[in-house]
């Protein structure tokens, strides 16, 4: 049976650095405020018949330009006055909001807490309709935190990389790099309706406890039956228990710690080469994709881009040296080894 959310709980709301800087906002408020001056000074100009200037009862453009600044930052001092119903209507509905907006524009603190806010807020709910096709990260400990930074380094962008964790610490370092944020508990279904798990491309577990990353899995993956998880485990005892909760993929890295140990006792060579296929800057890397229409038939040497070494079938793989190796099937995924300037130009499925 499905598990529902809390009653009445409310969606948490996601974050993002803004990719412009202080700087930046700043000349663009300035930028507001010589725009919405230079309206009101045509307005006026275009209207000038409409106004009597009590000193020499000419109205130059300059007096134009007078009479709007101090209009705008001040109540005037009636030595230029309008006249007309439609002049006045205009100071009154237009000039006086834009005078309060002035002040908020260049009240730093207001500005921050005010308009920014709500821009960022507004910005972050269009976002959270409509993200697609990202990567769920939960956990950004040091596997997490490491995993982002090899995504980013295979050329991920990191806008599509949504960061859940409840660190403050963590959070602000994903949101530094440009990730979206989430400071929520990642076992809570609200959470995974808010960084949109049902659109997301595949998702990585790594909360630092084997229990809580299970619970993570069984959380998201009664949610999206068919998403792609992979989940890191510590204890080799829970790799069963992780696959049980629905994990694609479970990687220990103590395992993995493990072999590159043991290769390297036979040959520094064997342990470097492994951590190079790994490795985003390595020379080589290893290339998952599926298989184009034109590859059926052939046989996986023949298809792969660089060194064909696998294939997944049904759930099974298939090595280079077995017989399933000389004819590719529609919907076959293979593994293949590349050099790593040719990854760009690789990545596709």
């Amino acid at each position: 049976m499905e598990r529902k959310g809390r009653p009445g709980a409310q969606i948490p709301l996601l974050r993002q650095k803004s990719p412009l800087s202080g700087w930046a906002q700043f000349g663009i408020r300035v930028g507001l405020l010589f725009a919405l001056l230079s309206f009101i000074i045509a307005v006026h100009w275009i209207e000038r018949d409409a106004f009597v200037d009590n000193v020499d009862g000419q109205l130059s453009f300059a007096d134009v330009i007078y009479f709007t600044m101090i209009s705008a930052t001040t109540t005037g001092y009636g030595d230029i006055v309008p006249v007309t119903e439609r002049a006045r209507l205009f100071d009154a509905l237009v000039v006086t909001p834009a005078r309060i907006f002035f002040i908020l524009i260049l009240a730093g603190t207001a500005y921050t807490f005010v308009i920014k806010r709500t821009w960022d807020t507004f910005l972050m709910r269009r976002l959270q309709r409509t993200l697609t096709g990202h990567i769920v990260v939960a956990g950004f400990g040091t596997s997490g935190g490491e995993a982002v930074d090899e995504l980013i380094a295979r050329g991920e962008d990191p806008r599509k990389i949504v960061v859940i964790d409840q660190n403050p610490e963590s959070i602000a370092k994903a949101e530094r790099m440009g990730c979206i944020v989430l400071q929520a508990d990642a076992t809570r279904d609200e959470t995974m309706e808010a960084v949109r798990l049902r659109q997301a491309s595949t998702m990585i577990i790594s909360a630092g406890r084997d229990d809580t990353s299970i619970l993570i899995c069984l959380t998201a993956r009664h949610l999206c039956p068919k998403l792609h998880i992979s989940l890191a485990v510590r204890a080799e005892d829970n790799e069963f228990p992780a696959r049980a909760a629905g994990a694609t993929t479970v990687i220990n890295p103590t395992s993995f710690a493990g072999l590159l140990l043991a290769g390297s006792a036979h040959g520094a060579g064997i342990a470097d080469y492994m951590a190079d296929l790994a490795s985003a800057t390595g020379r080589v890397r290893l290339h998952e994709r599926e298989i184009e229409a034109f590859e059926v038939g052939k046989s996986l040497a023949e298809a792969a881009i660089g060194l064909g070494v696998r294939i997944l079938r049904d759930g099974n793989a298939i090595g280079f040296w077995e017989e399933g190796a000389r004819e590719l099937r529609a919907g076959d995924r293979i593994i293949e080894i590349i050099p790593g300037h040719a990854f760009p130009a690789c990545k596709t499925g």
